[in-house]
């Protein structure tokens, strides 16, 4: 019995696909295959194993405790078997690495920094996608994704590495030119300029920022500028329009050449937490360390 059921290891890589989405048409979905198909192969593995795997409650299919055992046995076996493939077709660290981040991270701190990677590591091609979701890694073809904010453990898959590598906190800046322009004495100040503010800012917005500093007449401010990114609020900041606030990583190096002030050293109460996700099994972690290691250098040689 054992033979005939391993014979064709399909039939349990369907299994667990069904087993994990507790259902045979999103399985399908899935696997590029018919709800009829699907249906199929789980009958005959059902009739091999002479047990019943699954229950149909409402519009799910519920494990059996039978079942329960299979995905069980079966997940460790297909993670002993990928890792084995990988170690026999160890590639080399030469190669392509794709990389997603937000929009802000890779315009602002990513891309000027990338000639440097490349210098070090010219046998490493790195392909960069920006986005502020939270991808699936599989299904967009992305090796690493570099994710900021309190939530990323949360929305990111727990079969991923989430390897947290940091924190920064949020401060207010401006450019040295409106700086001098109106004197920042308190955090009141602030309102007497444009702040400029993330169309969806998160638990990084304004608001709970003069919360923390106890101003309490912000809410009737009227000098508001809404932007989709960070790089678009600190170009317009830059260019004298305002005040925005920023992670410190992002603007680190426009401080240290005084393009950027801070004209209130007040942080916001959020921090903002850096997190590296990927596969633990990728066949490209030779170079994907490389990288990880690289930045996490470049991050702290700027603290």
């Amino acid at each position: 019995m054992i033979k005939k059921v391993l014979k064709n290891i399909n039939l349990l890589h369907t299994f667990e696909c069904a087993a994990k989405q507790q259902s045979y048409s999103k399985a399908a979905t899935e696997l590029s295959m018919s709800q009829a198909a699907v249906s199929q192969q789980m009958r005959l593995l059902e009739n091999n194993l002479g047990q019943q795997l699954f229950i149909r409650k409402n519009k799910s299919m519920i494990l059996t405790q039978q079942g329960k055992i299979l995905l069980a046995g079966s997940q460790q076996a297909f993670k002993l078997l990928e890792k084995s493939i990988n170690e026999i077709m160890k590639e080399e660290v030469s190669g392509s690495l794709t990389i997603s981040s937000t929009q802000g991270f890779t315009a602002l701190w990513l891309m000027p920094k990338l000639n440097k990677f490349s210098e070090k590591h010219p046998n490493i091609k790195i392909r960069v996608k920006s986005s502020p979701a939270f991808e699936n890694l599989k299904e967009e073809g992305i090796d690493l994704a570099i994710r900021f904010g309190n939530n990323v453990i949360k929305n990111t898959d727990p079969a991923l590495v989430c390897e947290y590598f940091g924190e920064d906190p949020v401060l207010p800046v401006c450019s040295t030119k409106l700086a001098k322009e109106i004197p920042f004495n308190s955090p009141t100040d602030l309102l007497q300029t444009w702040l400029v503010s993330l169309d969806k800012p998160g638990c990084y917005d304004w608001p709970s920022w003069f919360e923390h500093a106890n101003i309490q007449n912000h809410q009737t401010h009227q000098l508001w500028t809404m932007v989709h990114s960070t790089d678009m609020a600190l170009n317009a900041v830059l260019g004298g329009h305002g005040v925005t606030l920023a992670a410190r990583y992002l603007i680190i190096n426009q401080l240290k050449s005084g393009q950027l002030v801070i004209p209130i050293n007040i942080p916001h109460p959020n921090f903002v937490k850096r997190y590296f996700v990927y596969e633990e099994s990728s066949a490209k972690i030779a170079r994907l360390h490389i990288f990880t290691s690289w930045l996490k250098a470049e991050m702290s040689a700027e603290i």
